[in-house]
């Protein structure tokens, strides 16, 4: 097949080919009130002089890559898009989605005005009264009243959502929906090193003489990165593909083996390349004696995030079954394909990276198999070099930045920390300027116990969640057991869904409260993407109608409160719970909670993000000044300053050449 000649260039001109058709298309014109945007050919070139056109930076919007594009606004609309030649994970390139981000923003049913549900229907209210109705939900059943939110979230809008739950009414109960996805990847990275997080980056994809996809499709999901590899072999390189799945994508027509296993037997293939590495005595030893501690469950039907302390010969001997012909028993790829895995891995002289996404972190048995992975990577020794590591993708734009290192999650507090860690808790209370004791050392309810407990009659057991505020996420359409969770509205008359969106959704639908927010450049903004890379832009035009910022509704609502006497509102000398981030340079008060002023004399994001980036040192995240990520194409953590003042950003952790905490 001739896509099989493709090389990276050739990839995205043929997908701006495609989107460029889709443009044309009446539809697509539609969407933009007939104005389509113009679709660059995707040339490493600065965006051309357009007349009246002015450029700036901001991450794509779409997915955990963290492309950057070029956005090209007029007349308060964004009227182009280019990719951006100065931003290294990209270098210029889209996809087509990248192509098509601009266009998000102009459908005819955008959500404009606050809607309230009434026995009619809905009605159009003010933001004042939608702000009361918020404030008076919280004051009715404080521990009641939870927020759900996604790895869409800016880190401003997750950390003010972090701090306004935890901080603020002390319950906990904030999740994202990336506890659906990534959260057997998070296990995997902390109970392997300690710490959250690939080590490895992008760069990986540059220097690897061979890529692993497990489960995984990055030709489609991730093209920008799997054009980046594919690319090589044009120059000439030799990069062998090895697609691990159940069926066959677009990434298996590039490969240059294809091993397809039956539905969750992967891990027998993992233990079975260890094995072989065992077996043939071509694991590192050097490195395993160096780094390597081994540990066993007690008991495998429960199993915790530590285990105990265990051997290399239990681990030998555990392992030992895993003969490739054994291994093709049970997963029905070929003996000869465990051999050839594990002669790879054998081989010091290459470079082995595997790529995973939600095929094994949505897997069933979803934390063996990433640490399963990581463990072939540790005992073979393709770990800590350019072009060694295991590293999980992210769909979301944000889902590390936010979901993971901010930690809107229902156990974590910013920078890696636990609720129920009492060190962890007081760090935060000191931070946050609240009395000790302001904080839950009990977990809130992660994400399908807050929606059952919402879809529960308040006077059954588990019906305590009384209200849920909603924003970046639709888990009216996207949460399991829909036909459960949303089928005794009757029974449910005191419960109430607050949803704060860009355009309707399933949960619009079966919200009491509707919300218009701000999207992508119609606000400031932090991303956090998949390599550890932490990207800024600034709001580039105003958002339609009355739609505001997601992260101003919050400190309107926390604003509501304080003003209405609420305690959890006010930190331990009595001011604004919010107070920090409403002072100007010259420590003067700006009334943020009112919309006119958000964007007047203070930036936000500058001062949450200032209080934020405190939190990273403890697990050697460290995060630059606000002002450093302005000027770049993002920075990948942990960034140190330099004896000259500079800051240097980290692209390989836990190496003794590139990590400064090694």
């Amino acid at each position: 097949m001739s896509t099989l000649q493709l090389d990276r260039r050739r990839f995205l001109k043929s997908v701006a080919m495609a989107t460029a058709t889709a443009a044309a298309h009446e539809s697509f014109a539609a969407t933009t009130n007939n104005v389509s945007l113009p679709l660059l050919d995707p040339q490493v070139s600065d965006p051309p002089s357009i007349d009246g056109v002015t450029w700036d930076k901001a991450p794509c919007r779409f997915c955990g890559t963290g492309c950057h594009v070029m956005v090209g606004t007029k007349d308060n609309r964004v009227v182009a898009v280019a990719g951006d030649r100065h931003a290294p994970v990209n270098k210029g390139l889209l996809c087509v989605k990248g192509y098509h981000v601009g266009s998000i923003l102009y459908g005819k049913d955008r959500l404009t005005k606050p809607l309230l549900k009434t026995d009619t229907g809905y009605k159009v209210i003010s933001w004042d009264e939608a702000i009361q109705v918020i404030a008076k939900r919280v004051t009715r059943n404080p521990k009641g009243f939870a927020i759900y939110g996604s790895g869409q979230w800016t880190i401003p809008e997750g950390y003010a959502c972090q701090k306004f739950i935890k901080g603020g009414l002390s319950n906990n109960h904030i999740d994202p929906n990336a506890r659906l996805c990534m959260a057997s990847a998070v296990t995997g990275f902390i109970g392997t090193y300690g710490v959250d997080e690939p080590a490895g980056c992008y760069d990986d994809l540059d220097a690897a003489n061979v890529i692993i996809t497990w489960g995984n499709n990055p030709a489609e999901m991730h093209p920008v990165l799997f054009s980046r590899f594919i690319d090589r072999r044009s120059r000439g390189e030799k990069v062998t593909l090895i697609d691990i799945g159940t069926r066959r994508t677009r990434t298996t027509e590039l490969a240059d083996h294809y091993l397809c296993f039956n539905p969750h037997t992967d891990l027998a293939i993992a233990n079975g390349i260890m094995h072989q590495l065992i077996a043939n005595d071509t694991y590192d030893k050097s490195f395993v004696e160096q780094f390597c501690n081994f540990r066993k469950q007690i008991d495998p039907n429960k199993p915790t995030l530590k285990g105990v302390p265990s051997t290399f010969d239990a681990f030998k001997q555990a392992v030992s079954e895993y003969t490739p012909k054994r291994v093709e028993e049970i997963s029905g790829v070929p003996a000869e394909k465990i051999v050839l895995l594990g002669k790879l891995f054998g081989q010091r002289d290459l470079r082995i990276t595997s790529l995973w996404c939600m095929g094994m972190n949505q897997h069933s048995a979803g934390t063996m198999i990433n640490n399963l992975v990581h463990s072939v990577h540790l005992l073979s020794g393709h770990f800590g070099k350019p072009g060694d590591a295991p590293t999980s993708l992210t769909g979301q734009p944000s889902a590390c930045g936010t979901a993971r290192e901010v930690g809107t999650l229902a156990h974590a507090l910013p920078g890696g920390r636990l609720v129920a860690k009492d060190a962890h808790r007081h760090e935060t209370e000191d931070l946050w300027n609240l009395p000790r004791g302001r904080m839950n050392p009990k977990p809130g309810y992660h994400t399908v116990k807050m929606w059952e407990s919402i879809c529960t009659p308040t006077n059954e057991p588990g019906g305590d969640v009384d209200t849920i505020w909603v924003q970046v996420t639709n888990p009216g359409q996207t949460l399991p057991n829909l036909h459960k969770l949303f089928d005794r509205k009757a029974d449910l008359k005191d419960k109430f869904l607050i949803v704060s969106d860009v355009y309707p959704t399933a949960t619009t639908q079966l919200a009491d409260l509707i919300l218009p927010s701000a999207l992508w450049v119609e606000k400031n903004g932090i991303f956090g993407n998949s390599e550890r890379r932490t990207q800024q832009w600034f709001r580039q035009v105003t958002p339609p109608g009355e739609a505001r910022d997601d992260c101003w509704q919050v400190i309107a609502v926390a604003r509501a409160l304080f003003e209405m006497g609420f305690e959890g509102m006010r930190d331990k000398d009595g001011q604004f719970l919010f107070h920090p981030q409403s002072q100007d340079e010259k420590g003067n008060e700006v009334p943020i909670w009112q919309w006119e002023h958000y964007y007047d004399k203070v930036n936000v994001d500058k001062t949450i993000f200032e209080e934020y980036r405190k939190f990273s040192r403890l697990k050697h995240k460290d995060l630059a000044p606000y002002d450093e990520y302005v000027k770049a194409r993002g920075l990948r953590w942990p960034v140190v300053e330099q004896a000259d003042g500079t800051w240097r950003e980290t692209g390989f952790r836990f190496s003794g050449f590139d990590d400064p905490y090694v």
